[in-house]
């Protein structure tokens, strides 16, 4: 493919990727935050598997975006890029394996439904040993690995000035702040701040990352 084909399905794969890791979280969080989520999550199987696909998508996507954008990145920078792709892809199996995990989830609530024992300490305990891992792998993934992969890639973008520097800059800033706010939870700012108000931090790096989608699907690349 053409430059200008690859900036266009790179911008499509960006949005693709924030899209449905959003839509997929939002379909998951209501259930897997309920506190009684072992019945929530048999009675809502349907919903729960739409999620896991979702963010699956979003694991698929995030490689493509490295795979279609390499050949790009390699001409400025052929070790950064590189690691770019390794990284995602690292990000995408951390993901996947914490959505995938989600199947587990769903068989032991059925059991726990079908079973009707008055003794649930061994569903709960095995419940939440499922969640502590899916959490794990979403600490890992989305806020460990994914801000190495926006530092990378914003920087071999500001390098190349393959896109307008204050398109790459809002994304050095972003993935900083992405390091700041998993400083933040690991420090236990979020007692003292909210939680909320640490979150808030991840906000600039996925505007960002929009504002380069449009830019490439309008624009392409500057070449």
């Amino acid at each position: 493919m053409n430059a200008r084909q690859s900036a266009i399905i790179v911008g499509v794969l960006f949005i693709t990727a924030t899209v449905s890791y959003m839509l997929g979280n939002g379909y998951l969080e209501p259930i897997l935050t309920d506190p009684d989520y072992l019945v929530s999550v048999s009675a809502n199987q349907n919903q729960v598997l739409i999620g896991m696909l979702l963010e699956i998508v979003n694991s698929v996507a995030v490689v493509g975006i490295s795979v279609v954008m390499y050949p790009t990145l390699k001409k400025h920078n052929k070790t950064l890029a590189y690691g770019y792709v390794g990284f995602r892809i690292i990000e995408s199996l951390i993901v996947a394996i914490g959505s995938i995990s989600l199947l587990s989830l769903i068989s032991l609530s059925q059991e726990f439904v079908n079973a009707g024992v008055v003794d649930t300490s061994y569903f709960l305990t095995r419940g939440t040993e499922l969640l502590a891992r899916r959490d794990l792998t979403i600490l890992l993934g989305v806020n460990v690995v994914f801000p190495i992969d926006a530092l990378i890639l914003n920087y071999l973008l500001y390098q190349s000035k393959i896109v307008p520097r204050w398109i790459s800059g809002l994304g050095l800033i972003g993935a900083t702040l992405m390091f700041v706010r998993v400083a933040g939870f690991a420090a236990g700012m979020w007692e003292i701040f909210g939680t909320n108000q640490i979150a808030i931090l991840a906000l600039p790096i996925w505007l960002q990352e929009m504002v380069c989608a449009v830019w490439l699907i309008a624009k392409g690349f500057n070449l």
